[in-house]
């Protein structure tokens, strides 16, 4: 049938319903057709960056990222909102901690990171300024370790002047006093921020850092996996030798959980920033399971969630798994749903972008500095614990609590 027959026949068939279902008819169809329209205005080259995403970002993952862009500084960044943020990927020696995670944090707009191991042992390179170079992925890998290179991608690293050259440093801080003992990861990158913070200034650098500006602002930086990089692989040579460092997750676990509830029971909210999955992503959104179903605490999920990635839901991996199926585990409150956004594109192009948006767009936040209140956080978190469940000790005895 032809389409302009079609169209008669369908506008027929509405003028013969009944005056209040034409109404409803036609007021639903206003509701779908009631977006912007799409005719942005010509790019001219003289548009700020947040003009340019909040104007000509209108369809597919362009539009999403304008979406997260907005979600972020317009309801993450207020001033009740604890914001967790995931590294994935090798970002830091991308420079993606020199241009956006630094200034991040410096304006108070991140309050606690896990990162994989490799983006913060990375992240010493540029502390020590030892050089990190754009390279290609087309050059020959033999030739490039025969000439004493390592390739992230398309990203180049001296093997001896630079990776080895940093786990030599790392090994002889690590057998310093205060890391002969059993702590978290955030306890752990705090103490290198603090010896990072002192490399930029010995070399007159400044803001080159993510552990060094995380240990200025009281920012605690976690991963998810200890031994799956080279800090952790520098933890455990030094063990060889003695070394009494024991790093324990289950600090972390009860860290950052406790993050998460204090936000709640302050009458705040909580919100993540997942840039990439992976471990990170698992290990930041499992701080409500852990609230609700181990330490069975009544709570709904997290307020806001803003992810980036490449990977798709199809697979079953974690890295692609959307907003709607993390409200099944509890770990996205469903009521709030509708503020959470997942932008299928690049996070090397998406985070700068989104950085930029945040800074024009949104003034500083005063830093809560996380770091410093870890202890008093997870008291609060054990006494609810012990309350909520009357449980004891494993021993039988009954608990201390504050």
């Amino acid at each position: 049938m032809p389409k302009a027959t079609q169209h008669r026949r369908y506008r027929a068939n509405v003028s013969e319903l009944p005056d209040w279902l034409r109404k409803k008819k036609r007021a639903q169809r206003e509701k779908f057709l009631s977006g912007q329209r799409i005719q942005p205005a010509n790019i001219t080259g003289k548009e700020s960056v947040e003009r340019l995403v909040d104007e000509t970002f209108l369809a597919y993952n362009a539009a999403r990222l304008k979406e997260g862009c907005q979600l972020f500084t317009e309801k993450m960044l207020a001033p009740d909102v604890t914001v967790g943020m995931t590294l994935s990927g090798a970002l830091t020696p991308a420079g993606l901690g020199c241009s956006s995670v630094i200034p991040l944090i410096k304006a108070g707009f991140v309050d606690w990171i896990v990162g994989t191991g490799a983006n913060l042992y990375h992240d010493l390179h540029f502390a020590l300024n030892y050089p990190v170079r754009v390279g290609s992925f087309r050059i020959d890998d033999t030739e490039l370790r025969k000439n004493d290179i390592v390739r992230i991608y398309d990203v180049l690293l001296g093997y001896s002047d630079c990776l080895m050259a940093t786990d030599e440093i790392l090994r002889a801080i690590l057998i310093q006093p205060e890391f002969q003992k059993e702590m978290g990861t955030a306890e752990l990158h705090h103490l290198l921020g603090k010896y990072a913070a002192e490399w930029e200034r010995k070399n007159k650098l400044k803001d080159v850092s993510v552990l060094a500006a995380a240990y200025r602002a009281g920012v605690p930086c976690y991963t998810s996996s200890p031994g799956d990089s080279t800090i952790g692989m520098n933890v455990a040579g030094v063990e060889l030798r003695g070394n009494r460092l024991r790093i324990n997750p289950s600090i972390d676990v009860n860290e950052t959980t406790a993050f998460v509830l204090a936000a709640k029971r302050a009458g705040g909210k909580s919100a993540v920033v997942l840039w990439g999955g992976g471990s990170p992503k698992n290990f930041m959104l499992q701080t409500e399971p852990q609230i609700q179903e181990v330490l069975r605490i009544k709570e709904f999920g997290q307020d806001y969630f803003l992810q980036v990635t490449d990977a798709r839901p199809d697979t079953g991996g974690l890295s692609g798994a959307t907003p709607s199926e993390a409200v099944s585990w509890g770990k996205v409150d469903p009521n709030r749903l509708p503020d959470a956004v997942v932008c299928y594109t690049d996070t090397t192009i998406a985070m700068p972008i989104l950085t930029h948006y945040a800074l024009a767009k949104h003034k500083p936040r005063a830093l809560k500095r996380l770091y410093d209140q870890r202890e008093r956080m997870t008291r609060a978190l054990v006494k609810e614990y012990f309350l909520h469940n009357r449980v004891k000790m494993i021993d039988g005895s009954e608990p201390v609590l504050e």
